[in-house]
C-alpha cells in the first residue's frame, strides 16, 4: 500500500472528533493549573506531639481531635476541577522518630475492597494515599497507600512517574477502622525509612483519594487528568517538622531455602540447598547500599505463554524482587503516554538500554544462578547514581560474566535533566568477550505541556568494527484533550547490547502517536466519560532507505463511567522478511520477502470492581500470506476481597497461502487466589497448551511472619500429556527469610 493512501485509513477517526468537537459549559469549580508556583502551594501543618499514638485507626487520641490539617480535595476524574462528591480530612502529627498521617475518610454508602494483598490494586478498589517528596525537589517520593480493610502498599517515585518502583520496600504501619459514615485511618511512617536532608523542614506532600463506585479520583493538591498522583510540580508543602535525622539503617535479611527438583523427564529428585543474604545500609542520607550473597528466586511467579505470531522474541517483564528495586533509577528514555487503561505506562521495547532479564536469565528463560552482587543507588552532591555489579555462576557452555551499569543523572530547572549511563558485559578467563554500552541523555520539559527527551549510545564488542551506535529523540505534548508524540529513532547495523532488549538493527524508526480526548455530556447520560479517537504510526527502514516495516493502528476507544473500556480499531502492517523464521512447529518457514495485511480488531473490559468482569479481544483480517481469527479473553470472579479466580483463553486460528499451512494456536491460563489476611496468602497459577499437551503449575504460599521476612512454600510442575510416559517436572521449595534491624 502506498503511504499516500495512509490519509484514507484514517477517515474514520477524523470523521468522530469534528462532531464531538462543539464546546460545553463546564462544571468545574476550581481552576486546576499545569504548573504550580511556591506561592501558589496549599500548605499542611505538621503537629508535634508527646503523646502515644496507638496504631489501630480510631482516631481517638487527643492530636487528631483539632482541626483538620488537610480537606477540600478537589476531582481530577471525572469532572476536573469540581469538589470530590465525599469528604475527607486528614491531619499530620510527628514525634522523634515516625512521622503519622491520620485520615477521617466521609462515605455515604459501602466502600468497595476488592484485594488485601500488600501492594495491592489501587485502580479497581477505594484508596487513600500519601505521597511525599522529603528532598522537596518536586520530582522524586515515596507513597504509601492504604484501602477500607487496612492493606498496604508502598511504592518509590522518581520524575513524576516516568519511573515507579512499586517493590520498594518499608517497614511502616497502618490500621483502619469501619465507621458509620465511611472509614478512619492511622498510618506511622519511621523518619528511618525515608531518605532526606535533615537541614530541610519543609518537605513536598499530597494527599489522594479513590472513590471507586463512582469511578472518580480526588487529591488535596488539585492535579489536571492528564497526570496522575506522581506529579510532584503540583504537590503541596508539609511545614512544621523538626529538623530530624534519619538515623543508622542497617537491615540484613539472611534465608535459607530447602527442597527437592526433578526436571522434566528425569528418574529422581535432586535436593536443593542454598544458603544466602541480602543487606541494606545507608552511607549517607541519600545514598543507599545494597548487596545479595547468592541471591535466590524461586518465589518469583512464572511467566505467562503468550500465543507468538511474529519473527521477534516476546517481551517479559522483569519481576525479581532486587532487581525491580529502585530500577527507575536505570532507566534511559521517555515513558510511553499514560494509556488510562492501565495505570503504568509501557516503554518502547524496540530500545531499552537496560533490561535486568539479560542478568541471571537466558534467551530461552530458564535460569543462570548468581553468585552475588551490589546496588548503589540515591542522590549525593546534586546527582541522582545507580550502580550496579553482578556476577554469575559458570554452567556448561557458558563462563561466568560479570555486569555493571552505572547512572548519573543531574537535575535542570523545572523538571528537566540531564544524565549518562555505562553498561558492561565482560566474560571470566581472559577470552575477548565483552560487550560495553556508553551513552547521555536528556529529558526537557518547556511550558505549554511539552516535553522532549533524547539519548544517544555507542557499543563496543569484538564483533563489529563499525555502526556500533543508537539513538532516539521525540517531542511529546500531553494535555487532557489533546496529546501527540513525534520522534526518530535509529541503530546501527553493528549495535549490541547485551544488557538491553532490542529488536533489529541497522534500521530506522520513525514514529507518531496522536490522538484528542473529548467529553461531550450528553454521551454520560448513556455511560460514556470520554472519547478517544487516536492514531499510532511506526515505520521502519533500513539506513538505505528502503522499507523494514511498517505498522498504522488507527482506533476509538470508549472510556465508560463505570471504570471500563471498549475499543473499534484497525491495523496496517507491513514486514520485510530479510530471514525465514517458523512462525509455528508444524508449518513451514515464513518465507523471504514482503508481506502487507491489514487486521480489525474489537478490544475492552468491564467494571473491573465487580464481583464477574470480563476482558475481550476479537481480531479478523490478515496475517502473513493469509488469514487469521482471533479471540482472547478473561473472566475474573472476585466473591470478596480475599478470594479471586481467573479464567483466560487466547486462542488464534490462521490459514497460509506462502507457505500453504493452516494452524490453531491455543492457550488455556488459570489464575487463583487467596488471601487469609493481610500478610498470608496463597496464589496459584495453571496454564495449558493444546498443541504440545503440555501443562504447567506454579502454586505459591507466601506468610509475610514479620515486617519484610517471608516464609514461602512454592510447588512446579511441568506434564507433558502426550502419552509417551514423559516423567513430569517438579519441584518443592520451602524458603525462609528474616529481616534484622539494627
Amino acid at each position: 500500500m502506498p503511504d499516500y493512501q495512509l490519509l484514507y485509513y484514517l477517515r474514520p477517526i477524523f470523521t468522530l472528533p469534528f462532531l464531538l468537537l462543539t464546546p460545553f459549559p463546564t462544571l468545574a469549580q476550581v481552576q486546576v493549573p499545569e504548573t504550580r508556583t511556591d506561592a501558589e502551594r496549599p500548605q499542611v501543618l505538621a503537629v508535634a506531639t508527646e503523646e502515644s499514638i496507638r496504631i489501630d485507626g480510631r482516631l481517638d487520641e487527643a492530636v487528631w481531635r483539632a482541626p483538620p490539617a488537610a480537606n477540600a480535595f478537589v476531582q481530577s476524574e471525572p469532572r476536573e476541577g469540581d469538589a470530590s462528591t465525599e469528604d475527607t480530612e486528614v491531619w499530620v502529627a510527628y514525634d522523634d522518630s515516625h512521622l503519622y498521617v491520620a485520615a477521617y475518610l466521609h462515605d455515604s454508602a459501602e466502600p468497595i475492597v476488592t484485594d488485601i494483598r500488600k501492594d495491592f490494586s489501587e485502580s479497581t478498589q477505594d484508596v487513600f494515599q500519601v505521597i511525599v517528596d522529603p528532598f522537596r525537589d518536586r520530582r522524586n517520593g515515596y507513597v504509601f497507600m492504604t484501602n477500607p480493610e487496612g492493606a498496604w502498599g508502598d511504592s518509590q517515585v522518581a520524575n513524576e512517574g516516568r519511573e515507579v518502583n512499586t517493590s520498594w520496600d518499608a517497614v511502616w504501619r497502618v490500621e483502619t477502622q469501619r465507621v458509620a459514615d465511611g472509614w478512619t485511618l492511622e498510618m506511622e511512617i519511621p523518619f528511618r525509612a525515608l531518605r532526606f536532608d535533615p537541614q530541610n523542614n519543609r518537605w513536598g506532600i499530597n494527599f489522594g483519594r479513590r472513590l471507586r463506585r463512582n469511578n472518580e479520583v480526588a487529591y488535596w493538591a488539585p492535579i489536571p487528568r492528564a497526570y496522575n498522583f506522581y506529579r510532584l510540580s503540583l504537590a503541596g508543602d508539609l511545614v512544621g517538622l523538626p529538623r530530624a535525622s534519619a538515623g543508622r539503617d542497617l537491615r540484613v535479611k539472611p534465608y535459607a531455602l530447602g527442597g527437592g527438583v526433578r526436571e522434566t523427564g528425569g528418574e529422581s529428585f535432586a535436593r536443593k540447598k542454598e544458603l544466602g543474604a541480602d543487606l541494606k545500609v545507608l552511607l549517607t542520607r541519600g545514598l543507599t547500599l545494597d548487596a545479595a550473597i547468592n541471591p535466590d528466586f524461586a518465589q518469583v511467579e512464572a511467566d505467562v505463554q503468550r500465543v507468538n505470531l511474529t519473527q521477534f522474541s516476546l517481551f517479559f517483564q522483569e519481576k525479581r524482587e532486587f532487581f525491580l528495586e529502585n530500577s527507575g533509577l536505570f532507566y534511559v528514555g521517555d515513558a510511553a503516554r499514560n494509556l488510562r487503561v492501565r495505570l503504568t505506562p509501557t516503554s518502547d521495547t524496540d530500545l531499552l538500554p537496560f533490561f535486568s532479564r539479560r542478568i541471571g536469565i537466558s534467551d530461552d528463560r530458564q535460569v543462570v544462578p548468581i553468585k552475588g552482587g551490589v546496588r548503589l543507588t540515591g542522590q549525593e552532591a546534586g546527582l541522582m547514581v545507580g550502580g550496579l555489579w553482578m556476577r554469575t555462576s559458570e554452567i556448561t557452555g557458558t563462563p561466568s560474566y560479570d555486569y555493571s551499569v552505572l547512572r548519573l543523572r543531574k537535575n535542570l530547572l523545572r523538571g528537566s535533566d540531564i544524565g549518562g549511563i555505562f553498561l558492561m558485559r565482560n566474560a571470566l578467563g581472559g577470552e575477548a568477550d565483552y560487550n560495553r554500552v556508553y551513552g547521555l541523555d536528556s529529558y526537557f520539559r518547556f511550558p505549554g505541556e511539552i516535553d522532549w527527551s533524547s539519548y544517544y549510545l555507542k557499543s563496543d564488542s569484538p564483533s563489529f568494527d563499525s555502526g556500533q551506535y543508537a539513538w532516539r529523540t521525540s517531542l511529546n505534548r500531553e494535555g487532557n484533550f489533546h496529546h501527540i508524540k513525534l520522534g526518530l529513532m535509529e541503530l546501527g547495523e553493528g549495535f549490541t547490547n547485551d544488557l538491553g532488549f532490542f529488536n533489529r538493527t541497522g534500521v530506522r524508526k520513525y514514529f507518531i502517536d496522536w490522538g484528542i480526548r473529548p467529553r461531550p455530556e450528553y454521551l454520560r447520560s448513556i455511560g460514556i466519560r470520554e472519547v478517544h479517537p487516536h492514531i499510532t504510526w511506526n515505520y521502519y527502514e533500513d539506513l538505505g532507505g528502503g522499507i523494514r516495516a511498517k505498522r498504522l493502528h488507527s482506533g476509538v476507544t470508549l472510556f465508560l463511567e463505570s471504570g471500563g473500556n471498549m475499543q473499534l480499531q484497525s491495523n496496517n502492517l507491513t514486514e520485510v522478511i530479510e530471514r525465514p523464521f517458523n512462525i509455528d512447529s508444524r508449518t513451514n518457514p515464513i518465507p523471504v520477502g514482503r508481506h502487507d495485511w491489514t487486521t480489525y480488531a474489537f478490544t475492552g473490559s468491564t467494571n473491573s470492581s465487580r464481583p464477574i468482569s470480563f476482558t475481550y479481544r476479537g481480531t479478523i483480517g490478515g496475517l502473513w500470506s493469509g488469514t487469521q481469527r482471533a479471540v482472547s479473553g478473561s473472566v475474573t470472579l472476585r466473591p470478596s476481597y480475599k478470594f479471586s479466580a481467573s479464567f483466560s483463553l487466547s486462542r488464534t486460528s490462521a490459514d497460509l497461502n506462502n507457505p500453504y499451512a493452516s494452524f490453531v494456536k491455543t492457550f488455556w491460563t488459570v489464575r487463583t487466589n487467596y488471601s487469609f489476611q493481610k500478610d498470608m496468602f496463597v496464589d496459584v497459577l495453571v496454564q495449558w497448551d493444546p498443541t504440545k499437551r503440555l501443562l504447567n503449575s506454579n502454586v505459591r504460599f507466601n506468610l509475610i511472619h514479620k515486617p519484610l521476612s517471608d516464609l514461602f512454600i512454592v510447588w512446579n510442575e511441568q506434564r507433558f500429556e502426550t502419552g509417551e510416559g514423559i516423567m513430569p517436572g517438579r519441584s518443592l521449595i520451602l524458603k525462609f527469610s528474616q529481616m534484622v534491624a539494627f
